[in-house]
């Protein structure tokens, strides 16, 4: 399990995030909900990479979720430890296992956990998620503990391959997507084949889709350059991809 250069490559991109902060439960969250009716007992948790959610990109992504009519809650794991853009985003040097071993398990996964049970309290019963590098970790977690319904991991890390694929086939009854791309040092061709070649052909009765954006690389569903065309193409695609799959299965 690993991380790697590209978890701390990318931009940031523009925009006005029309969320807001709140607090659940102690812990700090962005929350994005949609301006017209939607499913109270449903919400997306987004999982973010390294850069938690203070990073604009994720703000954003989470309020487009919203605008296709999902509640979103962005959790802050990290516990305000999340890496600051402005002084990591693309720094080649940058200790990123030093940060890691900070931000194992046994801190950021009871956050994840207390903002689900409190929702749960609140009336969800329903939960997709939506996790990016780091975040695609947890999607992974909380799927064989079921803890959710629908799952979507944008270039997952920290996964162990093929381990971890035939245990969520094993364990989840969640829908599972992944969104893929052409250079990924963390979720490559090989680990994509062998997800198809576990989950594929209909064989995950849940529900199971792989995408693959040719010209992308790892972090290009939140961090990557939209100036360039094949990566602004995977950018949109994935999360068209997400939408589309959050419909159908959640």
């Amino acid at each position: 399990m690993s991380l790697c250069k590209d978890c701390i490559q990318g931009v940031r991109h523009e925009g006005e995030p029309s969320g807001t902060l709140e607090t659940i439960d102690g812990v700090a969250c962005y929350v994005a909900t949609p301006t017209v009716d939607y499913a109270k007992d449903k919400v997306i948790l987004f999982l973010p990479d390294a850069f938690g959610i203070e990073l604009i990109n994720a703000k954003l992504l989470a309020d487009d979720f919203a605008k296709n009519g999902f509640k979103v809650v962005a959790i802050d794991y990290f516990n305000g430890g999340g890496l600051p853009a402005d002084q990591v985003l693309n720094d080649k040097k940058f200790d990123l296992y030093a940060w890691l071993a900070a931000h194992g398990a046994e801190v950021t996964r009871p956050p994840l956990d207390k903002v689900i049970a409190a929702l749960k309290e609140e009336g969800v019963t329903k939960f997709g998620a939506t996790g990016y590098c780091f975040g695609g970790r947890y999607i992974f977690d909380l799927a064989f503990d079921n803890v959710i319904q629908c799952a979507v991991a944008s270039h997952p890390s920290l996964l162990k391959l093929p381990d971890d694929l035939e245990t969520y086939f094993s364990k989840s009854t969640a829908p599972l997507l992944i969104n893929t791309c052409e250079n990924d040092r963390l979720f490559g061709a090989e680990a994509q084949a062998k997800a198809d070649e576990i989950f594929g052909d209909g064989k995950f009765a849940p529900g199971y889709r792989r995408e693959y954006f040719p010209g992308c690389t790892h972090g290009f569903a939140v961090r990557g350059d939209l100036s360039d065309p094949l990566v602004k193409a995977g950018k949109e695609g994935s999360f068209l991809a997400s939408v589309e799959f959050f419909l159908e299965h959640l």
